[in-house]
Formats: structure tokens, sequence, C-alpha cells
């Protein structure tokens, strides 16, 4: 399964919410929609994950140096 970039993922689960928000849709419709949306929800997740793993803060050294440090650590 090709990866959907997090902003597409985002934006089309609002999209998502909306539609199902109006009540206009049959269920066949709405079961659809609410399976795409886990898709993009997973693949958001996935995203937000693998950016979580790559976090870094730089971190002053008493000695003025400097370096990384993994986020929260």
């Amino acid at each position: 399964m090709t990866e959907i970039p997090f902003e597409q993922s985002l934006t089309r689960l609002e999209e998502i919410v909306r539609e199902l928000e109006r009540n206009e849709l049959n269920l066949d419709q709405s079961l659809r929609l609410f399976e795409e949306g886990i898709t993009h929800l997973r693949s958001a997740g996935t995203a937000l994950k693998t950016v979580d793993a790559q976090v870094q803060q730089l971190v002053e050294a008493a000695d003025g140096s400097f370096q990384l440090v993994d986020f929260g650590a």
C-alpha cells in the first residue's frame, strides 16, 4: 500500500467527518466513508510515530558544547 502524506490524510479525515455529520448518506455510503477514514487515520498515525522517533533536541552541555539527544530523554 502506498503511504499517504500526513497532511492529505488529515484533510481527507476532516472532509469525511463533515460528510458523516450531515446525516445525508445512506448506510452503505456511511460505511464506505468510515472505512476510508480508518485507512487515513492509520496512515496519519504511522506518519506521526515515524516523526516522533526522529525528533531530537539540541542540548547545551555545561562546557558550552552542544549535543543532540532524543526529545524527552
